[in-house]
């Protein structure tokens, strides 16, 4: 069977080439073709007395091409309409493009009406929120989305290299990881009774780092990748009611440090990532955005990230909240949640890099986190990046089978209902850890924006559920 597997493998030719009929502008444009044919959307149309001049895009590059055109071709051409362009490639004068289009035939795929409302100007944010299904066709937009997609590929590529399985948890449960009750439930619409079709309480995830942990108990290394849920009613730049997490699960650690490592790695890796496949994308985000962004990610990759203690975090806090009175709005006491003003003090100001803040005080922690020997703290983190605040929770997890259902009891919860999660610190429990990215804010450090609406395709949020 071996050999004929091999055989196999040996006869069958795998293949890269193109499959679909049409290639891409960012393909067209690093090729050696002379006769091309070009497809995407009207960006602009420049009509002068002797020739025409069209950009056109298909979302592969934040540019596009430009088309040159006779007058009477480029009648019918306006901003927003579908296009197929035959033509022969040229190297162009201009210092915008390195090659334009030489138009020779054009097929109008699609009429754009007159009131297709993303012209050629600057629109602002909030405006291209409001015309979602559109906005993807602006600079921003398209930018995003590429970024967002490297992004993934970079996560992807890390915990490929460190050996991690990717595996996939439920979005329907019956559990709040968190604990904290901001879940959406889940029933059929004509259900008279919500419990009826599960026989007992269902809803939206917003964490599957508890199902992860099962996984991580039988293949060692596991992340996960996916929607999450909260029902918080916040309207704030930082919430939405659905937004992706990435979340790490891995067996056989007993510090502290080595999650670090992992979380930081990942992070600089994806960054990396990002900046070697998006540069374009960045540049435009430098322009318009963030004029730091590109000093910032370098910055970032090229240093390590501080580390502190809660206790340390609390004590600098304290200085300058003792220094300038009015400083913070929450207090800065030990015992209390560090707040967002708190964290982006530290990150951006203290520290100006990206900083691990751990080992925070028991009781504003989950029950789920590996109880340290002091029995006042637990072994946890957050990661503060600056401008943004946390990016990243994780933790040590409570292997040991009494602390752990003491820990439950102790908040209350119902034993009997997480006896699974017991059961595998029954049946040869690890010391084991992990850490869930949100996914969405770690955008907003690559690209510079400030909102989470504008980093998701199509965001949800207390009030707003479009599309």
């Amino acid at each position: 069977m071996r050999q004929l597997l091999g055989s196999l493998v040996q006869q069958t030719s795998y293949s890269t080439k193109q499959l679909l009929p049409n290639q891409t502008i960012k393909t067209i444009l690093k090729s050696d073709s002379t006769n091309v044919s070009v497809s995407g959307w009207v960006r602009s149309v420049r009509k002068q007395k002797q020739l025409s001049f069209a950009t056109i895009n298909d979302g592969s590059t934040l540019k596009g091409i430009q088309a040159i055109l006779n007058n009477k071709d480029a009648e019918n051409l306006t901003t927003g309409t579908c296009v197929q362009l035959q033509g022969s490639l040229i190297d162009s004068p201009g210092k915008e493009q390195s090659k334009e289009l030489q138009v020779n035939s054009v097929n109008i795929l699609g009429d754009c009406d007159s009131t297709y409302p993303l012209q050629k100007k600057r629109h602002t944010l909030e405006y291209l929120r409001s015309i979602g299904h559109l906005r993807m066709r602006g600079n921003t937009g398209s930018a995003v989305l590429r970024v967002r997609n490297a992004a993934s590929e970079g996560l992807h590529k890390f915990f490929k290299e460190q050996e991690f399985i990717l595996t996939n948890t439920p979005i329907l449960t019956s559990h709040d990881c968190e604990g904290g009750g901001e879940v959406f439930g889940v029933s059929p619409l004509d259900s008279k009774d919500p419990n009826a079709f599960f026989k007992k309480p269902a809803y939206l995830t917003v964490s599957g780092q508890l199902h992860a942990e099962i996984m991580a108990s039988a293949l060692s290394r596991v992340y996960t990748f996916g929607p999450v849920f909260r029902a918080e009613e916040s309207l704030t730049s930082r919430h939405l009611a659905e937004f992706w997490m990435l979340e790490a699960e891995m067996s056989f650690i007993d510090r502290l440090d080595p999650l670090l490592d992992v979380t930081e790695g990942s992070i600089k890796e994806t960054t990396k990532h990002v900046m070697n496949n998006c540069g374009e994308d960045l540049e435009f985000f430098n322009q318009w955005v963030d004029k730091s962004l590109m000093e910032r990610l370098a910055k970032s990759v090229d240093k390590p990230f501080v580390r502190m203690t809660y206790t340390e975090a609390i004590e600098i806090l304290q200085r300058v909240q003792d220094k300038e009175k009015n400083r913070f709005e929450f207090p800065t006491t030990w015992g209390c949640s560090l707040q967002s003003e708190h964290e982006r003090y530290l990150a951006s100001e203290y520290c100006g890099q990206p900083v691990f803040v751990t080992d925070y005080p028991k009781e504003i922690k989950p029950f789920y986190m590996r109880m340290n020997e002091d029995d006042q703290t637990v072994g946890c983190f957050d990661l503060l990046l600056p401008g943004i605040g946390e990016l990243v929770g994780g933790s040590m997890r409570e292997e040991r089978y009494g602390v752990l259902e003491q820990k439950m009891r102790d908040g209350k919860m119902n034993v009997e209902d997480y006896q699974w999660y017991l059961d595998l610190r029954k049946y040869g429990s690890a010391p084991h850890g992990g850490y869930g990215i949100g996914f969405e804010r770690l955008l907003l450090w690559l690209t510079g924006l400030e909102n989470v609406k504008e980093v998701i395709p199509m965001p949800r949020w207390f009030g707003n559920c479009k599309y």
